[in-house]
């Protein structure tokens, strides 16, 4: 007979409470945790903790779709509450956001995010990510790594534009940066991010056709270093 150095009260007290634990609505963890302060918002959040659904989810003027949603319960016990999120459709978006008392982070993620309006009138409408990690401590960036693609649509003061731009994910001077250019090297977009989710983002089109300068001027391109470039500022 084995007898248990817990006592029968103990014992049920600590399965109660994991029992109760596990019966915590997912939209009550959202709160507890900040991050619709952060940004991560849904129409409805269904489901537990341990196996919740995200309905409609945004991150900011980002739409994500539905997402399963669940807590990970062993960094809990390191002071930190990681979101493990997946998606649905052809691409889906797939990774976790871990949030602690100075940290906040994106880990392991690959999606594929429509911009919509965010950049305008940047040309920039996609946002492929592939298995990207961002962290975040006390607002300053830490670690970044992964790649990243931005869909380009039309046209800029009449210059045919490439389809995609890429490049890798770096932390710079506390920022995340994505510097994103072309095969060809002639076009590129820099995307700075800082922890408090203000943004600035700068497309810049090198050694346009001396035609196209008059237009490019006319859409509020500048000229400088990089060629004709034209910026915006805004706000997750």
């Amino acid at each position: 007979m084995i007898r248990l150095a817990t006592g029968r009260r103990a014992l049920f007290g600590a399965m109660l409470g994991v029992a109760l634990l596990a019966l915590v609505p997912l939209r009550a963890v959202l709160g507890w945790v900040g991050l619709g302060d952060l940004g991560l918002t849904a129409r409805e959040a269904t489901g537990s903790l341990w196996a919740g659904r995200l309905v409609e989810a945004r991150f900011g003027a980002v739409a994500l779709g539905d997402l399963d949603a669940r807590l990970a319960f062993w960094p809990l016990l390191l002071g930190r509450a990681r979101l493990e999120l997946d998606g649905e459709g052809e691409r889906p978006l797939s990774g976790a956001v871990t949030v602690s008392r100075h940290q906040i982070g994106l880990d392991d993620a690959t999606a594929s995010l429509v911009t919509g309006q965010l950049f305008a009138p940047l040309p920039v409408t996609v946002l492929d990510l592939e298995d990207a990690t961002v962290h975040f401590r006390d607002g300053v960036c830490e670690k970044a790594e992964g790649r990243v693609r931005a869909t380009l649509a039309g046209e800029a003061g009449g210059v045919a534009l490439p389809q995609m731009l890429s490049g890798p994910a770096r932390c710079e001077a506390g920022a995340l940066v994505l510097p994103l250019a072309s095969q060809a090297g002639t076009e590129q977009a820099t995307l700075r991010i800082q922890g408090d989710g203000r943004y600035r983002a700068e497309f810049a089109l090198r050694s346009p056709d001396p035609a196209s300068v008059a237009r490019l001027q006319a859409a509020g391109f500048i000229g400088g270093a990089n060629g004709y470039a034209l910026g915006v500022e805004g706000r997750f």
